[in-house]
Formats: C-alpha cells, sequence, structure tokens
C-alpha cells in the first residue's frame, strides 16, 4: 500500500494533469507541485508509473524535444457533471462532514448526489479515492444528533425557503420550561457541532437564536413575513464567540508559552488579533459577545491563560472557577 505522501503527491499529480491539455514536462510537473513534497525526477517517474499501473489514461509524447504527459481528453472532464475527476473524489470527503445530519432530508439529498457522482469516477480514481481515505479523516468532535429531528429540520427548511411565520413550543435550558413561541425563521445555521434555528421571536421582539433539537413542537402558518431590509445576518452570528448574544466587550488575553503555541494557530474568532511575545506568550484581543459561553471559553485553557481586560471577565471567570473546585 502506498505511503500517505505519496498517495498525496499522486493525488497533486492527477489535479495538475486534469489542468492541463497539451501535458506537462517532468520539470513543470515538479515545478506545480507543493513545496512540502518529496520533488525529484526519479520520484515523480514513478508516480507517473503508478497512475499508469492503477489504470489512469496517462499519455506521453514527444514534443518540441520535450517528452510531455497528459491525460485523456475524454477523463479529464465527465461530460454528464463538467467536474473532473479529482473534483468528484472531494466530493465523496464531503459525507463525512455532515453525518450529524444523518436521517434528515438534507443529508439524504447530498448522499443522493454523491451517490450519483461516485457512480461517475472511473475505477481508478476510486481505488486513489480509499488510499486518500487513509491518510485523511473528519474529526467532528463532540456534536449532536438530528435523525428524531429529521421533520422538525425539514419543516424549518420549508417555511425558511417560502418566508413564512412558524408557531412552536420551545424548551429553554436556562430557565427549565417551555413556552409558545411564534418565530420568523431566517436561517439555519450548524456551528460546533449543533445546528440552531436564527430568527425574529415575536414575544422576545428580537432576533434570538433556537436549538433545534429543544423545539418540541413545530407548525407553519400562512403569515408571510420579510426579513428586515437593515438587518445583517452575517453581522448577527460574528457578534456570538460561538452562539450566545450579548453586549460586545473588547477582551484582551494574555497566554503563557505553552498555551500560546496550540492557540495561536487557531481562528477563534473573526475579529481576533494576536502579538507573540519576546518572551513566547502570545497576547490576543477580541471584540465578543459578553456571555457564559465565553467565561467557559477562557476556563477552557485553565492556568495557561489570563484575562487583562475587562475587569468584569475576569472576576466572572475567577467565581466561576471557584465553583468548579467547590469553594463559594
Amino acid at each position: 500500500m502506498p505511503r500517505n505522501d505519496q498517495v498525496t503527491r499522486q493525488w497533486h499529480v492527477l489535479q495538475r494533469l486534469e489542468a492541463s491539455k497539451r501535458g506537462l514536462t517532468l520539470d513543470e510537473l515538479l515545478a506545480a507541485l507543493p513545496s512540502d513534497l518529496a520533488k525529484h525526477p526519479r520520484t515523480i517517474r514513478r508516480d507517473l508509473e503508478a497512475l499508469e499501473a492503477a489504470h489512469f489514461p496517462l499519455l506521453s509524447e514527444r514534443v518540441e524535444g520535450f517528452v510531455r504527459w497528459r491525460l485523456l481528453d475524454g477523463f479529464r472532464n465527465l461530460p454528464a457533471l463538467g467536474l473532473s475527476p479529482t473534483e468528484l473524489m472531494a466530493l465523496t470527503f464531503t459525507r463525512h462532514l455532515l453525518l450529524p445530519l444523518e436521517g434528515t432530508e438534507i443529508k439524504a439529498a447530498l448522499d443522493s448526489a454523491l451517490q450519483k457522482a461516485m457512480a461517475r469516477i472511473p475505477p481508478p480514481a476510486m481505488e486513489l479515492v480509499r488510499q486518500l481515505e487513509q491518510s485523511f479523516s473528519v474529526g467532528l468532535g463532540p456534536h449532536k444528533r438530528y435523525r428524531e429531528h429529521r421533520l422538525t429540520i425539514d419543516l424549518l427548511t420549508k417555511a425558511i425557503t417560502r418566508a413564512r411565520t412558524v408557531q412552536m413550543r420551545y424548551f429553554s435550558a436556562s430557565r427549565n420550561a417551555a413556552s409558545r413561541r411564534e418565530v420568523d425563521p431566517y436561517r439555519l445555521r450548524y456551528v460546533v457541532g449543533g445546528l440552531y434555528l436564527i430568527g425574529y421571536c415575536h414575544w422576545r421582539k428580537d432576533v434570538r437564536m433556537f436549538a433545534v433539537e429543544r423545539i418540541k413542537a413545530l407548525t407553519l402558518t400562512d403569515h408571510p413575513y420579510q426579513m428586515p431590509l437593515h438587518f445583517d445576518l452575517e453581522a448577527y452570528v460574528e457578534n456570538a464567540l460561538v452562539v450566545m448574544q450579548g453586549k460586545q466587550i473588547e477582551v484582551e488575553l494574555l497566554f503563557d508559552k505553552m498555551t500560546a503555541a496550540w492557540a495561536k494557530d487557531r481562528v477563534w474568532h473573526a475579529s481576533q488579533q494576536t502579538k507573540r511575545l519576546k518572551d513566547g506568550r502570545l497576547r490576543m484581543t477580541l471584540t465578543v459577545a459578553d456571555t457564559r459561553e465565553l467565561v467557559g471559553w477562557v476556563l477552557s485553557f485553565g492556568s495557561g491563560v489570563r484575562v487583562v481586560q475587562p475587569d468584569s471577565l475576569r472576576i466572572a471567570v475567577e467565581g466561576e472557577a471557584k465553583k468548579i473546585v467547590g469553594h463559594r
């Protein structure tokens, strides 16, 4: 079985050949490959031979004194879909991303589309897919399952596309009680393992986010609605660190050297700015909603982070930490 770097390199070689009508020389293939892959003419020649052995229709021909490699024209783009084999191969990986939505109409539609796409992938390309799947996988982390909420999701999708108000019975975790709501549904948003409905709540007279799994009953009405022209959905979701909404505050954090090495490579929020200090520590600033969610996120770094400002967040984090260890 080819090693991971071999499979990855062969994937890139195949992509480059698909993009070239007249073919590529060994030197041109070498120049087109990512810098972190092994680059030697003998290595690339072995990759080409391996692709040929896997029955990829490769042609080599001498043009103006140079040997050029290319794929057969009928293989470069599959007429029925207008996609190249590697584009179709890449699509097959996406099915892992929507596993939490297993059993819903959205996931069923994706599975159906992927089955049709995979049926168009030539056998040698499917073998490369199987090899790539052994070197690339998707870890979803903690997530919710939505099979039992299929009808809710399908009805919400219909309400959003038709711009119709819904009536629902919603269980609030913070109040530990259910209430009846009338909501203008704007969008379904999947974030950090959970699916949420963003919509205008007539009871609260404000835009709110509702966890789909806590919608206990749902009815689609005939009442049309129109999203306010001044409302910016993207700006609304960017206000939250993850999901919760609240008053925006300026936050400054200081990570120790060990934690900085991990924190600096992640985008936690669109507003974040980072600066690596001479002693190895990391200073991070961001503008986010002041919520319990923010407090929990800061606590997730343990002793590796210090809240520089604001004082209100520092006090909230300190108070929550004392509760965790049993101090009142």
